[in-house]
């Protein structure tokens, strides 16, 4: 159990001010590099000073230490000792990197093992597929076993007339295809192995016994203690496939394992070879088939059932939860083709969990989530969240994306990603780091403690929720055939399961989604209300299916026949299991039957409003969505944004009216500092309104307690003078300014001449080129399966740089600089490390003085497969002038006025700068806002003593003082992307920043230096 201070009847005040490590962020902290325990600790030190409750100890790109040894154990129970005696959580991760079932390869070098496929091809023999991509993809391995071959014969519109089961030497009257049964080769992400065939449960314990089976051995005595759940990350079986036009002759793949033929024929009394091939072409006029449907349903329930149940089995006998999420959740495309159905595999969680990345919004993936949390009365939802946001996503995003994820059920949140180390190619895994390489980590806390506070909320009491919708998911699987037949009535039911989601949502009109395979063991009878497993529902949508299982349609009809209300929107389904019915037209006709439009289903279900958010001009806030929790004797109800503002430097806010059936008195418990205080209220026709003015980046909590007290917010109207704001002031950095040194010269050892400037991880990939190596990037076998190899050659980097300045007190920062050989203006520098620059493996080295004019910097490294080249940087108190791909060094500028400090000799730079304003206060009071920023956030002082954060609309800071002279400082805490990040990408839509970002090419590519823009973007309004 992990909340268990929620068995007390109330939440304490001192639990809500502040809460305790389960109640808080536990990050995935990147395993990167060769670690140490020293260094595990130290870091986990910083993770309890940013606010955070745990960590994930999560293998990513660049472990040294062998994964799952003796030494790699020992410290995974080094870092749960740590965990325990800082009264943090420490949460396990089941793989080497990801999707979860390899364990990083050790499993699947028994190819029995490994993921297999069902290839079907009309060649007998082809080009072996290779691929390096985590999704598992499956293809031709040259050693497939033939299953059947076919005669197929398709009409002239690519329908399929005719097929029959051949004998391999049998001719075809139309076109032979084969069925191959494949078996994965080996593929770099898996560290030279394969991904694990996840359809086979004696593949499945094989992983749990390496894997799980470890770690109880290890750490066993913390399960359910310091060590809650054990995470596992994407598992998926083989990758769905169809043709993109019917006369194709493309192979296409599809999940199989050595058992399906046998379980098939258990469960259908049919042999599935007979007729395989209605799951690649459509039937005349795109007819259901009833085979294709079997199909989809039986992989998804083989896959459930060998590698959810199986895992999560496990982990209930070893009192510790399954958590985690499963691939590609959103849509009922992704879903079929690589899971069959998401809901399905959470009946094994105990803490099911979701995946939202690049600042994406996806409703669907977190309602079908919370949908299994209510319904099974699990205790929470996870979420992987912030991923591949980049270097300069701000608390703003992080606070929107965490709120409205709140407001659909999440409670366990993982910030991704935490590094151990920048090193190598790990500083291009997906940043930002959520840890002491970014500037504003001190500050972090600002954002686990609202979300902390949420949290000891809303993980309390039982969820209110009284409409229930069927998932159309078994419908889609109708049409999973070729693109010029299927693929406009997939984008129409997928555009149906979008919409339908969001109108519900934004339409405030809680709901949850019930899947008809979990339905049967989670609703005995139709009842009214419909009780399926912990919830009761007074209203059940049917979205446009087409077809519905005899069990789903057994307990609709007894829910309607009890006064249920059931609603079906578009046509009635004609298909029962997908074979022709009456039984769903006779309930379509016996229920409420409306169109497929917004307004139909928001007015169709009116009268089951529990919550309505209006605008005050009496349109409903669409932008807004809540939770709404009964907790013994009191409610919550957690107000918060579905959409991030279009503009966040002119937010004016809104009136809204928040009614809620019944009378209660309303607390506001305020997540930002853990104050109560009354909230706006007043009552009409036996409602409480509640009255906010919301600005984009506000959430609110409520506490609700039977009862009625009118009150009202106090309007405090203070006389404020405008203060002449200098627009050009002092400031004081906090580090050393940067020069991004990552375009050289180059030559090797053998080499007599240089060749010309290259960016450095274009130069990596031609000397890797050149000396036949592996290129590297996202996806590389990890450094603890081979070990560090011994470098082929030497490389010398040649980087010249102008200066207008003399300057003295330079630094180099680098990688691997005990390894370098560094000459500076011909002068032999010797390689002390003096300190490091951001990360543990950027080394600081003292360089002579530089002059002013030309200067030319040699640095000599060893090179070959498991050695590096990375950008370096020229640090100091200077200044740094770029013009398009050149840059050159000046001197800082005395003051920095308010804009783009990019362009005021800090292109490079990725620390905090202070701003110095002389103030003169009046009245004994300040009043500041800076509304246009781009950074992380701002801190407000006076004479040094910091008096507030600005980090929302609308961007003010109170501060009492005493009337006189002063200095206001205003610390804006930047990020890394324009010395670190994708300088290079020219695709400003880019959205996806991992490691390919780096490595554009085309129009996307770009030598002249493309930065974000950065600093407080115009003069602060202060009034006194």
């Amino acid at each position: 159990m992990l909340y268990k201070k929620n068995s007390q009847k109330t939440l304490s005040k001192e639990l809500f001010k502040n809460p305790t490590s389960e109640y808080r962020g536990t990050p995935f902290w990147a395993w990167n590099d060769y670690l140490t325990k020293d260094e595990l600790s130290r870091q986990i030190e910083i993770f309890n000073e940013m606010g955070l409750g745990g960590f994930h100890m999560h293998v990513r790109t660049g472990l040294k230490n062998q994964y799952l040894s003796e030494e790699f154990m020992g410290l995974v129970k080094h870092c749960v000792e740590k965990a325990k005696s800082e009264k943090m959580l420490a949460w396990l991760y089941d793989e080497d990197r990801w999707p979860s079932g390899a364990a990083g390869g050790l499993v699947t070098k028994d190819e029995k093992y490994r993921a297999r496929c069902l290839l079907f091809t009309t060649e007998k023999d082809g080009e072996v597929y290779v691929s390096d991509d985590s999704r598992a993809e499956g293809g031709r391995s040259g050693n497939g076993k033939l299953l059947a071959c076919y005669d197929v014969v398709l009409d002239k519109d690519g329908y399929l007339e005719s097929y029959k089961r051949i004998n391999e030497t049998d001719e075809a009257k139309g076109t032979k295809w084969y069925a191959f049964l494949e078996i994965s080769g080996k593929s770099s992400w898996y560290n030279d192995q394969a991904y694990l065939d996840t359809l086979s449960v004696e593949a499945v314990k094989k992983f749990v016994e390496v894997t799980h089976e470890k770690y109880k051995e290890t750490v066993g005595n913390e399960f359910d203690k310091t060590v809650p759940a054990i995470f596992t990350d994407e598992p998926q079986f083989t990758r769905k496939q169809v043709f993109d036009n019917s006369f194709d002759k493309d192979d296409v793949c599809m999940p199989w394992t050595d058992s399906v033929e046998e379980l098939y024929k258990k469960t259908y009394g049919a042999d599935i070879l007979d007729t395989l091939p209605e799951i690649f072409w459509d039937l005349k006029n795109s007819k259901a088939s009833v085979h294709r449907y079997r199909y989809h349903d039986f992989i998804a329930e083989l896959f459930a059932q060998s590698f959810a149940d199986t895992v999560g089995n496990w982990c209930g006998e070893n009192n510790v939860a399954l958590t985690g999420h499963m691939m590609e959740e959103p849509t009922l495309e992704s879903q079929t083709a690589a899971l069959g159905e998401a809901m399905r595999s959470y009946r094994s969680f105990g803490l099911p969990g979701i995946d939202m990345l690049c600042n994406l919004r996806e409703f669907t993936t977190a309602k079908q989530a919370q949908s299994a949390v209510h319904q099974f009365g699990y205790e929470g939802i996870l979420s992987e969240l912030y991923g591949v946001t980049g270097w300069d996503c701000d608390f703003r995003t992080y606070k929107y994306q965490g709120d409205w994820q709140a407001a659909l059920g999440i409670t366990i949140r993982v910030p991704h990603l935490s590094w151990y180390s920048m090193a190598g190619e790990a500083k291009r895994d997906y940043p930002a780091s959520i840890s002491y390489q970014s500037p504003w980590y001190k500050q972090y806390s600002a954002v686990e403690d609202h979300f902390a506070r949420v949290n000891t909320a809303l993980t309390r009491g039982k969820p209110i929720v009284k409409v229930g919708v069927i998932h159309p998911v078994e419908s889609f699987w109708l049409h999973w055939g070729p693109n010029d037949k299927s693929a406009i009535f997939r984008d129409s039911c997928d555009e149906k399961f979008q919409e339908l989601t969001n109108w519900l949502i934004e339409g405030s009109i809680d709901f949850n989604f019930i899947s008809e395979s979990l339905f049967p063991t989670l609703c005995e009878k139709g009842s009214n209300p419909l009780k399926v497993g912990q919830m009761e529902y007074d209203a059940i949508v049917v979205p446009a299916c087409e077809t519905l299982r005899e069990t789903t349609l057994e307990r609709l009809e007894g829910f309607r026949k009890n006064g249920g209300k059931l609603i079906f929107m578009g046509s009635a389904p004609t298909l029962c299991d997908a074979v022709e019915s009456n039984r769903g037209k006779e309930l379509y006709d016996a229920s409420e039957c409306i169109e497929y439009s917004r307004s139909a289903i928001l007015t169709a279900l009116d009268s089951n409003r529990t919550v309505t958010l209006r605008f005050a001009d009496g349109n409903l806030a669409d932008n807004l969505l809540y939770q709404l929790r009964q907790d013994n004797t009191c409610k919550w109800l957690f107000v918060a944004h579905s959409k991030e503002p279009h503009n966040k430097d002119t937010d004016r806010g809104n009136d809204v009216r928040i009614t809620v059936e019944g009378e209660y008195i309303v607390t506001v418990f305020d997540t930002q500092n853990g104050d109560e205080f009354p909230a706006d209220v007043t009552y009409m026709n036996g409602k409480t309104i509640i009255n906010e003015h919301i600005y984009g980046y506000d959430s609110f909590l409520y506490k609700l307690e039977d009862g009625k007290k009118e009150t009202s917010a106090e309007k405090k109207e203070v006389k404020e003078e405008n203060f002449d704001t200098p627009y050009y002031v002092d400031y004081t950095l906090s580090e050393e300014n940067a020069l991004l040194l990552d375009m050289a010269e180059y030559k090797l050892e053998e080499d007599d001449e240089f060749s010309k400037k290259e960016e450095i991880l274009r130069l990596d990939n031609i000397l890797r080129e050149r000396l036949n190596l592996r290129k590297r990037g996202g996806a590389v076998v990890q450094p603890w399966v081979y070990g560090e190899k011994a470098p082929i050659t030497k490389v010398t980097l040649k980087y010249t740089f102008e200066s207008e300045i003399d300057y003295s007190g330079a630094f180099l920062a680098l990688e691997d600089a005990d390894k370098a050989e560094i000459i500076f203006n011909g002068n032999p520098v010797k390689n002390e490390t003096i300190g490091n620059f951001v990360d543990v493996s950027i080394f600081k080295v003292k360089l002579p003085d530089i002059v002013k004019g030309t200067n030319i910097l040699l640095v000599t490294l060893p090179f070959g497969e498991t050695q590096n080249l990375e950008s370096m940087y020229l640090l100091g108190d200077f200044g740094v002038r770029v013009m398009g791909r050149d840059a050159k060094i000046i001197a800082l500028p005395e003051k920095l006025y308010f804009g783009d400090i990019v362009n005021q000799g800090l292109p490079f730079f990725g620390g905090n700068v202070t701003y110095k304003i002389p103030v003169t206060v009046k009245n004994n009071h300040l009043t500041v806002c800076t509304s246009f920023y781009r950074g992380a956030l701002i801190t407000a002082s006076l004479d040094d003593k910091e008096f507030g954060k600005i980090i929302y609309p609308p961007y003010k800071a109170e501060i009492p003082a005493e009337n006189g002279e002063h200095i206001l400082s205003l610390k804006l805490y930047t990020n890394r992307f324009n010395s670190f990040g994708s300088v290079h990408l020219s695709d400003k839509m880019e959205h996806w920043q991992g490691p390919d970002a780096w490595r554009s090419e085309g129009n996307r590519w770009s030598y002249e230096y493309i930065f974000k823009r950065t600093g407080i973007l115009k003069t602060p309004v202060i009034k006194n």
